[in-house]
């Protein structure tokens, strides 16, 4: 099949742009380091050199950019495991935190790298050491290379859980002719809502490609042990009320603090339990706590807050769903500033009342079902947060209802896993035999 001459014109263009900027990349992993020092390791597989990695068959890839794409990844790659044992999963990530992540949900049960820069010689060594039976992405990550690469492979790749926002779509503007092209060699885009699918139409896939699937975030696993985590928690906290300030970025640290100064001013022994989004901010959020006079433990250091402390910082990761349990309410970060937002379903899931800033337009269908709901309450800026956080944690009558409304939710949302494996299941190889009898193809449980 001829190829199609403006897309080798365009994937040239862009590919000598990214070889021009790969001297920014180094600069940019020696950056990063400076702030989180896991950065300085494992360069080679940035760029898909593997010395010493024996390649395998059989291999299934999910990629999930970072911890937010990771948790959406668990119940699908849990599926997986269950039903295809017999499959190698290979999970890449981009930044060291997804990384943690994935190590610490599943070690050594999974092969796991970063993903390569989309650099064509990077992407396709990657592709021919893995040699993937199937590329399973998760949410936004467009990158041409990479979409055009698994098709010349003879790679199917599939966009799951997906999402994109108008602003998104409009940051796209620029390379919407390539991304398009590249959208269009994926086998299925599985959207989280109507509005994603028609958005990610826009951009340049064909209808027939895409379908509404909606969101794996729905299907999140609640642990059997959440509210025995919750009980001890509390119990070593005292009998006091307690808030969650969760996934946090350094531009609401200030807010995060002067809110929590202001409601003690109510609540004298108010507890606050503090989750950082990045780990170089953990220390931060110690030291600043403990800048205003205020008794801070960790629980890296502490394991649980006592009845003395004044501030809590969760300086671990994959811990989050069970302190939102621990909580009252929960104010979710990412939201004060233009970040667009982060997971609502883990509080709702958890059964913690939900308040929020204004940006959520990563979250747009989410955060306006939940509000809808009445599971969710939004501010439109600081001081409106901390007006809702402080009706809530007088009014237990209210955060209880929000609590049943938020689960209820979560519900009657979920659903999404078992059509995205009915989706998956014509790529997958067949499952062997034991008895040496030709393989058949059968269903996932």
């Amino acid at each position: 099949m001829r190829k199609d001459p403006i897309e080798r014109l365009l994937r040239g263009l862009y590919s000598a742009a990214l070889y021009v900027l790969v001297p920014i990349t180094l600069y940019h992993l020696v950056w990063r380091g400076f702030r989180q020092p896991a950065y300085f390791h494992r360069w080679p597989e940035r760029y898909a050199f593997y010395r010493g990695v024996v390649p395998f068959t059989q291999t299934l890839w999910v990629h999930a950019v970072s911890v937010g794409e990771v948790n959406a990844a668990v119940p699908l790659v849990n599926a997986l495991r269950r039903g295809r044992p017999d499959l190698r999963l290979l999970v890449t990530t981009i930044t060291p935190t997804g990384s943690e992540r994935v190590q610490a949900l599943w070690g050594d049960d999974v092969e796991h790298v970063y993903l390569p820069y989309d650099l064509p010689g990077a992407v396709g060594r990657f592709l021919r050491h893995y040699r993937p039976c199937a590329a399973l992405i998760m949410e936004t990550e467009l990158w041409p290379n990479l979409l055009f690469g698994c098709r010349d492979h003879g790679v199917p790749s599939f966009i799951l859980n997906a999402r994109l926002s108008e602003r998104s779509l409009k940051g796209y503007r620029v390379l919407a002719p390539l991304v398009g092209r590249a959208l269009r060699t994926v086998s299925r885009v599985a959207a989280q809502s109507a509005a994603d699918a028609i958005r990610f139409v826009r951009l340049g896939a064909r209808t027939a490609q895409v379908s509404e699937v909606g969101n794996l975030k729905f299907d999140v696993a609640v642990p059997d042990t959440l509210e025995a985590f919750a009980r001890e928690c509390r119990a070593h906290a005292g009998r006091r009320p307690a808030w969650i300030a969760a996934s946090t970025h350094p531009d609401e640290e200030a807010s995060v603090l002067a809110i929590h100064r202001q409601l003690r001013g109510r609540f004298p022994d108010l507890l606050l339990l503090w989750a950082p989004r990045h780990p170089e901010r953990f220390r931060v959020a110690v030291e600043s706590a403990r800048a205003l006079g205020w008794r801070v433990a960790t629980r890296s250091r502490s394991r649980w807050p006592s009845v003395d402390d004044d501030v809590f910082v969760v300086d671990t990761l994959g811990e989050l769903l069970r302190f939102y349990a621990g909580a009252d309410v929960a104010f979710v970060g990412g939201s004060l500033q233009a970040i667009g937002g982060h997971n609502l379903l883990e509080p709702a899931a958890a059964g913690v009342a939900i308040v929020t800033g204004p940006h959520l337009h990563n979250f747009e269908e989410i955060s306006r079902r939940l509000a809808e709901a009445g599971a969710l309450r939004v501010g439109e800026d600081a001081e409106a947060v901390r007006a809702a956080l402080e009706a809530l944690l007088a009014d237990p009558r209210a955060r209880e209802q929000m609590v049943d409304a938020g689960r209820d939710l979560v519900e009657r949302g979920r659903g999404a896993l078992a059509q995205t494996l009915i989706l998956l299941q014509p790529v997958l190889p067949p499952v062997p035999d034991p008895r040496g009898a030709p393989a058949m193809s059968v269903p996932m449980p």
